[in-house]
């Protein structure tokens, strides 16, 4: 196949890049390809002829969207829009990268995740301009994938992972951790593997939710990390989220049901499981 990878230089892109290696690869990313300027792109495609688009390209950064709507929802929203558009004019399969943040966090008493089927009630211009650029799929290109996927971290960083890799092996006094927000960390290497299988699948379409199973809090995940790697020895401490205020607010439970995936007989990996292969291969040293 050969498959364009908008964002090809981000976190996932590289992973992508590496999990695809085997596929002529086109990697679509600044200055070279900017999503926001629909006759670049347009351009940049129909030199490239994909037969698969991988949309990975946005702004993620959720504290900055916050402070920043219009470029958030000219890159995550409008940019969206400009990659179906131009998709779909070339029927090639398009794969586009979506999150947890389309969810409040604020889960009916008795339910422990969201499904596909819910209705998406974003608390933050991140998640707001993420699900307005789903909806530019679905209007503009039904057939296509949007693929959640949560909490993710992958080969080189930045991510949670790599961040308390750094504090905890550093000097000082014990690190808080929030301890009441909950999710599914997952690693990009899975996402790379379910998108592998999806393409396997050509009459898959619509919402697709791919994080690893199980739910862990982020005092959860820095603990697993210490578990893992005994030669980080600065402590833990578990706080709350009103210890740790944030320009945007961040979900109480933004974990996902796969309830899509386990239609067609696909299990993603447990997220324990996939720390500790990612762990073996990114933190050698250690």
């Amino acid at each position: 196949m050969k498959i364009l990878i908008t964002g090809g230089n981000g976190m996932l892109g590289r992973t992508l890049q590496e999990s695809f290696k085997d596929d002529e690869v086109i990697v679509a990313d600044l200055p070279e390809c900017d999503i926001t300027d629909r006759s670049r792109i347009a351009a940049f495609f129909a030199e490239a002829d994909p037969d698969v688009v991988i949309h990975a390209a946005a702004m993620t950064n959720v504290d900055g969207c916050e402070a920043n709507s219009e470029l958030a929802y000219k890159i995550n929203e409008e940019g969206t829009r400009n990659v179906a558009i131009v998709s779909a004019a070339m029927n090639a399969r398009l794969i586009a990268i979506s999150t947890d943040y389309v969810f409040s966090g604020e889960l009916d008493e008795g339910r422990e995740s969201w499904s596909e089927e819910d209705t998406p009630r974003p608390r933050t211009v991140y998640g707001a301009s993420k699900f307005a650029g789903e909806e530019m799929i679905r209007a503009l290109y039904p057939e296509a994938v949007v693929l959640r996927v949560a909490w993710l971290y992958g080969a080189g960083g930045p991510s949670f992972v790599h961040t308390m890799v750094k504090l905890l092996s550093s000097e000082g006094e014990a690190v808080k951790v929030v301890n009441d927000q909950f999710g599914n960390p997952t690693s990009a290497k899975a996402v790379a593997d379910v998108i592998k299988f999806i393409l396997s699948k050509p009459s898959v379409e619509g919402t697709v939710h791919a994080t690893c199973e199980g739910v862990a809090s982020w005092y959860d995940l820095a603990g697993e990390l210490k578990k893992l790697m005994p030669s980080l020895k600065r402590e833990l401490v578990p706080c709350t989220t009103a210890e740790f205020p944030r320009p945007a607010p961040r979900p109480a439970n933004s974990a996902l049901e796969k309830r899509v995936l386990k239609l067609l007989g696909y299990t993603m990996s447990n997220w324990r499981e996939a720390l500790a292969d990612f762990v073996l291969t990114e933190f050698k040293s250690n």
